[in-house]
């Protein structure tokens, strides 16, 4: 894009009001920034850019593209008309002057995982020039039926839930799944029967044979105390070690981020719907919503570039390079004192915002009724560790509610984010 494409841009986003993002300007911030990465492989390597910096490179055997995290059903501030935006980004594969062999959208298709918000998503895609789609769930599109909707639509030929692999061209694709059965405390997880497939789908392919595996969570931990990361990613990639060509693609935090560590290419995506935040620089990994005349900074990320130090990962660049609150610093979470509630006290409450319960810890007595309300632009649940309640997905200001009988220990989680943890002790 020209510098004088830029400017012009600039000038029509300073003129958009300055209390959030409107439909209007996160649409020119697409035009800026792109929300998607073409792959180009060639002899077995594979080079991503940003649709706005996209040529195809002279001998390449093939592209996709990769998209994420469309988020069908969100309307909140960050973004009122994530349709409109996808759609943005459907235009851009179509104007592609190669067009690509076939799309890869890495989850979070939907918001609330309800049937009208995959039939949208569907509609949508039909208009794409690229016909073939290959899809990982989000944990969005897993929430009120175990993803069993998700593998009717788009599972059929899959494994467990929802994990396959294919060959194009000479490169193995794996598709794996590491969204269900998400535990308290606990990041993705691949789970023991699809790491057993993963091993032996890899051990009839040569060391020669390029590999990209893909899921929704990142399979390297970016930051646990947002839940970003996997946590038997370790035993997955040992899996691909003697490959000579691994590209690892990934969604779900809605940024660009890369990382190689020896043969091994790490590369998450932006998300078509809304940005959120660098690591760390916020209290919670919620949804973004920043003035119109700062989109291009936040969502044009080209890299965010991780160094192995020891065990850790350390931040080497980030333009968010906002200087973390003391909450952020802090992993995000503000350590809430239990919570005792007045003695007779028929019911209480506990608020959901940014992403953790307040109070984080509630005494009552036996017969209290505890009301839950979401007061975040992102659904959460309130799942008992010990099966003994589970809502469902609760969007902005809906409530869930459950009387404790029996005196006990009632420890919880938000299964869509289970790092997010409470409890609920009766006595």
């Amino acid at each position: 894009m020209t510098q004088e494409n830029h400017d012009r841009i600039d000038e029509r986003l300073q003129q958009l009001k300055n209390d959030g993002i409107d439909r209007r300007g996160f649409l020119k911030c697409m035009a800026w920034a792109g929300t998607g990465l073409v792959w180009t492989l060639s002899g077995g390597i594979p080079v991503s850019r940003a649709f706005g910096k996209t040529h195809r490179e002279r001998g390449a055997d093939f592209s996709f593209v990769q998209i994420s995290d469309s988020h069908i059903g969100f309307n909140k501030p960050a973004n009122p008309d994530v349709t409109a935006t996808l759609q943005a980004a459907i235009n851009k594969i179509n104007a592609l002057p190669h067009a690509p062999e076939f799309i890869i959208h890495t989850g979070d298709l939907t918001h609330l995982s309800k049937p009208g918000e995959f039939d949208t998503l569907e509609q949508a895609l039909k208009g794409l020039s690229a016909k073939q789609i290959y899809f990982v769930p989000g944990e969005h599109d897993m929430l009120e039926d175990n993803g069993e909707q998700y593998l009717q639509r788009y599972g059929k030929q899959t494994k467990g839930t929802g994990w396959y692999s294919f060959d194009h061209k000479g490169v193995h694709f794996v598709g794996l799944v590491n969204v269900a059965n998400l535990k308290a405390g606990g990041l993705g997880s691949l789970g023991h029967e699809q790491l057993e497939w993963l091993e032996s789908d890899l051990k009839g392919h040569s060391a020669s044979t390029p590999i990209v595996l893909f899921a929704h969570i990142p399979l390297w931990t970016i930051y646990p105390e947002w839940g970003w990361g996997t946590d038997d990613s370790e035993q997955a990639l040992s899996y691909v070690k003697r490959f000579g060509s691994v590209t690892v693609l990934n969604g779900h935090i809605h940024q660009v981020m890369q990382k190689v560590e020896g043969k091994l290419s790490f590369h998450t995506a932006m998300s078509t719907a809304f940005p959120q935040p660098a690591p760390g620089t916020a209290p919670s990994a919620g949804p973004m919503k920043v003035p119109a005349d700062q989109l291009q900074r936040v969502l044009g990320i080209t890299d965010v570039n991780y160094m192995v130090s020891g065990s850790s990962l350390a931040i080497v660049d980030s333009p968010l390079g906002a200087t973390p609150s003391s909450s952020a610093r802090n992993g995000g979470k503000t350590e809430a004192a239990p919570a005792s509630m007045a003695a007779g006290s028929p019911a209480a409450e506990v608020n959901i915002d940014n992403f953790s319960f307040t109070p984080g810890a509630v005494t009552v007595r036996p017969g209290t009724q505890v009301t839950w309300t979401n007061r975040d632009d992102m659904p959460h649940t309130i799942d008992s560790a010990q099966g003994k309640f589970k809502s469902a997905a609760l969007d902005t200001d809906e409530k869930f509610q459950f009387r404790f009988t029996e005196a006990g220990e009632y420890p919880y989680f938000c299964r869509i984010h289970p790092k997010m943890t409470g409890s609920i002790v009766v006595r």
